[in-house]
């Protein structure tokens, strides 16, 4: 005996729904506030095989899950997620170069990279999860370091949130994988900051200037990113 469906004029009506509707909310998926999901995944499949392509798929998503969460759980698990998959090495054992600012396509593509790589990724990413851009700050420190007992002072990158601009920044670092209140963080000593928008001296709550206009190696990678999908 042959079991099949039976026609059900209904069909066509079901498919309609499923156009107008889910589609939609399926490349919203995709493109997510300038970040092309995508485009992402397929340059990193070229460039860098399967694990790169396989990154940026559980990337988009996490930042989508995360759209409906609060911003420490959006700081926690984009932290988390570059910490535990990505290793840290110099700029020129990588690129060859003294100081090279990578794309999060390279960044995760290559699976390495130095402070900045982690800060700017972490950046990229927190604000496709949904933290607004004026919370967050790139952040140059002196970084007190001891190095075969001895202590060192370093420059360094780490990320800032501000819930607001009077607040004290919590501080993702790529050296100590748990986010600690600034005030915890004895080790390090503010230089500048900045994000997309402006450039911060010390600890002030004032932008000084435009980030882009003073930042070279700033204003490059955003232009790489822009090339890579990323608004």
């Amino acid at each position: 005996m042959q079991v099949g469906f039976r026609k059900n004029s209904s069909i066509p009506k079901l498919r309609l729904v499923i156009v107008i509707f889910v589609l939609p909310f399926f490349f919203t998926c995709l493109w997510a506030e300038g970040y092309d999901f995508n485009k992402l995944a397929t340059l990193a499949q070229q460039k860098y095989g399967d694990e790169a392509h396989h990154h940026f798929i559980e990337l988009k998503l996490l930042t989508n899950k995360l759209k409906s969460t609060s911003d420490l759980e959006k700081l926690t698990q984009i932290n988390n997620f570059f910490n535990q998959n990505i290793l840290f090495a110099d700029d020129i054992d990588i690129w060859g170069q003294s100081d090279y600012w990578a794309t999060p396509l390279e960044f995760v593509g290559i699976g390495a990279g130095d402070c900045e790589d982690f800060s700017i990724s972490k950046y990229v990413f927190l604000k496709a999860a949904g933290v607004p851009n004026e919370k967050l700050r790139l952040t140059y420190v002196r970084a007190e370091i001891t190095e075969n007992f001895n202590k060192k002072i370093r420059a360094h990158m780490v990320l800032s949130y501000y819930a607001t601009p009077q607040s004290e920044p919590l501080i993702l670092d790529n050296l100590v994988p748990q986010i600690s209140a600034a005030s915890n963080r004895k080790d390090l000593s503010p230089v500048f900051s900045f994000n997309d928008k402006g450039l911060w001296v010390g600890n002030s709550t004032k932008p000084k200037s435009d980030s882009q206009s003073n930042l070279s190696k700033w204003r490059d990678v955003l232009a790489r990113m822009r090339a890579d999908g990323i608004e």
